[in-house]
């Protein structure tokens, strides 16, 4: 069962625009075709007022209930998609109060940290019930094989509130033993292809050095699945055409910013997460440079650098379990603009990174604890900033700037 609250209601404008339901909105809307869809019982406000260097925020619980949510996508008429393990993609409406999960999705292999993953809309989709070319949803997921399972990219097209066909788009080259280090986070570069990250799937931890396998990798693809002309190792019979870059073990947190750049947010051993500033050909090292340590040791794995490797712009602090990663562009956290929101898992963290020349230059702590689990990070179409969090009973959360 979800509950759905009514927190960030948007009307939806003839040109494709939003903007919130305006004061005493809510109560006019609930009172003449409204009346009991909500549950407004669940409705939570999780801390009216959160201090921080630039802010003050409160934390708001929009929708709970949730299987261990991975990714939440924001459709252009308000509603929002919100994926989970169990392979469920669930369409949430918060003018009604309704949610339900859409038919049509692939069995996925549900082990370990396996299942449905991410989710992305194409960068031009509409929406409407006219069916429109680019109205695809995006989806990640543990392909299940056998025993085995294989990191995979399909689309789904969206029509009339409805799931058409499954259009298959890419498995990575070589099944491996399920449960372990997908990846699996996708971001649109301005170009119009589509990053997505594999981990190196946890068993092997050479292959992310093995050009030959995609495992460890960030991949750019078309948006119908093929490989750009332009991608790194094209031509290089020695490397795999789809990889972008390799030498990475698990990104789980991506980003494009507005300036095009990819940043990501990477899970290291035992310690040694880090955050990178991903581009076309370049080795991010590991297993052979690392910053983090053996599970079974404690030992350090691998050097500090080594030549031809990237090292990674910053090195998260004790465990902090990378996944969602967002910029700040909202007009409403102008004093954030332009910085990066990092969200942790084992360490129910977000973090507020300021980038300066390609440097991280100011890291503040904004949450350690309040909500949980932080799977997800997203600025929504609102300006305010949306976490969602990776439980049996998983939320979405919404932090938006208290007058001051």
């Amino acid at each position: 069962m979800i509950n759905v609250t009514r927190g960030h209601a948007m009307l939806h404008m003839n040109n494709h625009t939003q903007r919130p339901l305006p004061p005493g909105a809510w109560a006019r809307i609930s009172g003449l075709v409204l009346a009991g869809a909500i549950n407004t019982a669940n409705a939570e406000i999780v801390q009216e007022s959160l201090e921080t260097d630039h802010l003050n925020l409160s934390i708001e619980r929009i929708a709970d209930g949730f299987e261990h949510p991975w990714a939440v996508a924001f459709l252009p008429d308000g509603r929002y998609l919100v994926s989970e393990r169990s392979g469920q993609l669930k369409l949430v409406d918060p003018a009604s109060g309704e949610a339900s999960t859409l038919e049509g999705m692939p069995e996925v292999s549900t082990q370990g940290q396996g299942g449905l993953l991410d989710v992305a809309l194409h960068p031009d989709f509409e929406g409407g019930n006219s069916e429109g070319d680019n109205d695809w949803i995006y989806f990640t997921w543990s392909k299940p094989e056998g025993n085995n399972s294989r990191s995979a990219l399909s689309r789904i097209k969206w029509h009339n509130d409805q799931l058409g066909e499954v259009e298959h788009l890419f498995e990575q080259d070589r099944a491996s033993g399920p449960g372990r280090h997908y990846g699996s986070r996708l971001a649109w570069l301005p170009d119009g292809t589509l990053l997505m990250s594999i981990g190196d799937r946890g068993s092997e931890p050479p292959r992310a050095q093995a050009s030959d396998d995609h495992a460890g990798s960030t991949l750019r693809l078309t948006a119908t699945g093929g490989v750009p002309d332009d991608n790194p190792f094209v031509g290089d019979d020695t490397t795999l055409d789809e990889i972008y870059s390799m030498g990475n073990r698990n990104i789980q947190g991506m980003a494009v910013l507005s300036n095009g750049e990819a940043w990501a947010s990477e899970h290291g051993p035992r310690t040694g997460d880090e955050l990178n500033h991903i581009k076309a050909g370049n080795n991010y090292g590991w297993p052979k440079v690392s910053q983090g340590n053996d599970y079974a040791t404690n030992e350090p794995i691998g050097e500090d650098s080594l030549p031809g490797m990237v090292d990674p712009v910053y090195v998260f602090e004790g465990r902090f379990a990378p996944a969602g990663l967002a910029e700040v562009t909202s007009d409403a956290f102008s004093e954030w603009q332009g910085n990066l929101l990092a969200g942790g898992l084992g360490s129910e963290k977000l973090l507020r990174l300021r980038l300066e020349e390609g440097r991280v230059t100011e890291e503040e702590l904004i949450l350690q604890g309040e909500v949980g689990r932080i799977r997800d990070v997203r600025q929504g179409p609102d300006d305010a900033i949306y976490l969602l969090t990776d439980a049996p009973q998983g939320g979405l959360y919404r932090l938006a700037p208290t007058n001051q």
